[in-house]
């Protein structure tokens, strides 16, 4: 079972829901169930997890072309095959060079070369790191190079490592609705989409639900600090005809611990029942 837990922007509590449902998952229903941090950008998900241990760490790399001026004919034939604008060759400099920032190790350059100039050698554009959580069979973490933009690579790479850990697998997405979150929660059995009951949150939740029916993948919404704003997202959800799993109300005392990293199931364990229900209406729709 693959839950990914999604918002349209920041800020919603999508990071929260995802650290407390594997919490009590873990300590309810089945230790085998494991937490992927999928944000690559901003990374926090292991914060809420004072007692983690460090078990795996290693670079995520991707193969990145080099073109051998000595070789180089300079027909610019490379050039033309990039759909990325990687490579630039001017040959009346004899200069041939490729951006490793904006190659997308497609591959492409090498079969347009007939004059075996272009080469392949690992370029490090993050981290995966693994954690012992002490509960469950831990975290998975990709943490994106400074300098990087290719988050999807990293995604995809911590994904398919988490896929040996347990049978349940949460991944916490990255805000908003670009292609960091499609390799996210593409082939997701279930998509909560979390918001808040502002307009902001509304206007953000709608982009989610597009992108969630555009890909086809089962979702719900789970409003978080219900009742702080108006019911404008309560009425969308209506109207749509839309699953709400769960409301789970504003606190400030929440809040305050949440600026803490407290685990609020634990802290507060009258909230467990929010996650809890989470987790069983999943449960229920996916073997039903």
């Amino acid at each position: 079972m693959k839950i990914a837990i999604a918002s349209g922007k920041g800020g919603t509590g999508k990071t929260t829901i995802a650290v407390n449902l594997y919490h009590t998952i873990a300590k309810y229903y089945n230790r085998e169930v494991s937490l992927v941090d999928c944000d690559v950008e901003e990374p926090n998900a292991a914060l809420f997890f004072p007692e983690r241990i460090i078990v795996e760490q290693k670079p995520v790399e991707l193969p990145v072309p080099k073109i051998d001026v000595e070789k180089c004919t300079f027909c610019r034939k490379c050039v033309e095959y990039c759909e990325f604008n990687a490579i630039t060759v001017i040959p009346p400099l004899c200069h041939a060079e490729i951006a490793t920032d904006l190659c997308h190790s497609c591959g492409a350059c090498l079969h347009a070369c007939k004059f075996d100039a272009i080469a392949e050698f690992a370029h490090e554009i993050g981290t995966m790191t693994r954690f012992d959580l002490k509960a469950g069979r831990g975290l998975t973490e990709g943490r994106l190079k400074v300098g990087s933009v290719l988050q999807t690579p990293v995604i995809r790479k911590i994904k398919k490592a988490s896929n040996n850990y347990g049978n349940i697998t949460i991944y916490d997405a990255p805000p908003g609705t670009s292609c960091s979150v499609v390799s996210t929660i593409s082939d997701a059995d279930f998509v909560i989409l979390v918001t808040e009951p502002t307009p902001f949150g509304l206007h953000d939740l709608k982009l989610a639900v597009s992108l969630a029916k555009e890909l086809n993948v089962p979702f719900g919404v789970v409003i978080n600090k219900s009742g702080m704003g108006n019911d404008a997202v309560e009425k969308f959800l209506e109207d749509e005809s839309i699953m709400t799993i769960e409301k789970i109300p504003f606190d400030m005392e929440i809040a305050r611990l949440y600026s803490g990293n407290e685990m609020l199931a634990e802290t507060f364990p009258e909230y467990e029942k929010h996650f809890l229900k989470i987790f069983e209406q999943i449960n229920k729709i996916l073997n039903s």
